[in-house]
């Protein structure tokens, strides 16, 4: 069984059994959908909360999701530190600054690297609050309840995500 973890990729079938279990256990246990870019807004407003704490009180999105140290707050660090376990367990563990595919595409400047990265994470993050939910939220909890916005969403998700890298790879790159 440990052996499993060792893999440098696992079984899709396996991987979206466990994901389903998960689902399930974050309902029965918090009478929630998993989901991690609530994780975000509640870090911006706890930082928020330091800076301007009555901006954060009468701002009526932080009324409905106040920000708060919780188990959504935790999914984000968890995706990285499970991560960063998973490839030391696997033996894959790199530090990349530029993934090969992009510097054969674009040039191995990290810094535009960096840059194109985070305009990407603000644009998906906008998106997702814009949504109601992000890829985890929408995607996994979302088309598990056969929810038509979820699977809705998780189709977009997919199509655009092609779109954007062929246009990325083959338009813009090439």
């Amino acid at each position: 069984m440990l052996s499993y973890f060792t893999q440098v990729t696992w079984s899709p079938y396996i991987t979206g059994a466990a994901i389903g279990v998960l689902v399930c256990i974050s309902f029965l246990l918090s009478d929630r959908r998993l989901g991690c870019s609530t994780g975000y807004v509640k870090i911006s407003g706890l930082i928020a909360l330091l800076f301007q704490p009555d901006m954060v009180e009468k701002n009526e999105y932080y009324r409905t999701i106040p920000p708060a140290l919780d188990w959504k707050l935790a999914v984000v660090p968890g995706i990285v530190i499970g991560a960063f376990i998973s490839a030391m367990l696997s033996g894959s563990f790199e530090m990349v600054w530029v993934p090969a595919l992009w510097g054969d595409t674009f040039g191995s400047n990290p810094v535009v690297r960096v840059l194109v990265a985070v305009i990407g994470g603000i644009f998906l993050e906008i998106g997702a609050r814009w949504a109601g939910g992000c890829t985890s939220g929408h995607g996994i909890s979302g088309t598990s309840q056969l929810s038509c916005a979820g699977i809705t969403a998780a189709s977009c998700f997919f199509i655009s995500g092609i779109l954007t890298a062929m246009l990325l790879f083959r338009v813009i790159g090439a």
